[in-house]
């Protein structure tokens, strides 16, 4: 196993039309999590990732695992719980810029998710640890399984790769802060967002933002700047690698996800520095021209067509 990650996937439904939501009257079924946009992103470009979590027992979680097997991600340690459901959630498109995501994940199953729901061999064979900041706000036991998760990572020499994830609407800003700095102190990589960065440190300057992350312990942080690029830090270097135009922007949600797997694709593929913090902004440009959280995740020749003629259409 190349990487493994824990945490929530939903159900996600999505309005046929544009503009508010109460107006809309079909809508479409499909996927959506932090971990599992990473992990499918990573198996689409051709390397073997695990995901640990909780579904209901319903017809919707069976869908989702069924989905998420079939992308190539093992599930052989997700358990069905028979007594919560899966958490469902909104994406509201009222145009490309302006996109409002409603939650329905409280008492979801993974929500209940325990350190119990770890198991230490399996994480052991791994190389990464992929977390997100989501899943500690799901529950006081998913925070204690998040703790657990990089301990056990750490005793078995596995990298630990954060990226940050705020989601306010989950939990109090002294919670988030505490608790997403908390993590940051224990990860070798750190990839939060430009925004994330000044909600933790009150910093607006990348640099700056990169040294704070840096004196955490983190041996490489990469600041995303959506558009722009990103900047990555080192103890040794620090550098802006410039993002790719995308004509249109179609669905900016999952492009962090899509970003975390380019990256780490780059390390596992042996890649310097600045080369996996180029493939990490082309995945995450790619990823907003397709509506969905996955959809647009491209596989390895869609990357390659894509980095050497970024102004044409990607292929599907």
């Amino acid at each position: 196993m190349d990487v493994v990650t824990f945490g929530e996937t939903m159900v996600l439904f999505t309005p046929e039309s544009t503009g508010l939501m109460r107006y809309a009257h079909t809508y479409t079924r499909k996927f959506g999590g932090s971990e599992t946009n990473f992990a499918i992103g990573l198996a689409r470009l051709g390397h073997s990732v695990g995901w640990i979590s909780r579904v209901g027992n319903d017809e919707l979680g069976k869908a989702m695992l069924s989905f998420v097997r079939g992308e190539g991600v093992d599930t052989s340690c997700v358990r069905l719980d028979p007594d919560a459901p899966t958490g469902l959630y909104f994406k509201e498109i009222r145009n490309a810029s302006d996109v409002n995501v409603y939650y329905y994940r409280k008492g979801s199953a993974a929500s209940r998710m325990t350190a119990a729901d770890l198991d230490e061999a399996y994480l052991a064979q791994a190389r990464y640890l992929f977390v997100s900041g989501i899943t500690p706000a799901l529950s006081e036991s998913c925070r204690e399984m998040v703790f657990e998760a990089i301990r056990m990572a750490k005793a078995s020499g596995l990298t630990v790769v954060f990226d940050p994830n705020l989601r306010k609407k989950l939990w109090t800003e002294e919670q988030a802060r505490e608790t997403l700095l908390a993590i940051a102190a224990q990860s070798d990589i750190i990839l939060p967002g430009l925004s994330e960065g000044t909600f933790l440190f009150g910093e607006t300057d990348p640099v700056k933002l990169g040294e704070r992350f840096l004196s955490l312990g983190a041996k490489i942080v990469v600041l995303k700047l959506g558009e722009k690029g990103a900047h990555y830090f080192t103890p040794e270097e620090n550098l802006h690698i410039p993002g790719f135009h995308v004509e249109q922007m179609v669905d900016p949600v999952g492009a962090g996800d899509g970003f975390a797997a380019g990256f780490v694709s780059g390390l596992l593929d042996g890649l310097p520095l600045p080369e996996a913090v180029k493939r990490a902004n082309a995945v995450g440009a790619i990823v907003t021209m397709v509506n969905g959280d996955v959809e647009g995740l491209p596989e390895r020749s869609d990357l390659k067509r894509f980095v050497e003629s970024p102004g044409e259409e990607v292929m599907r």
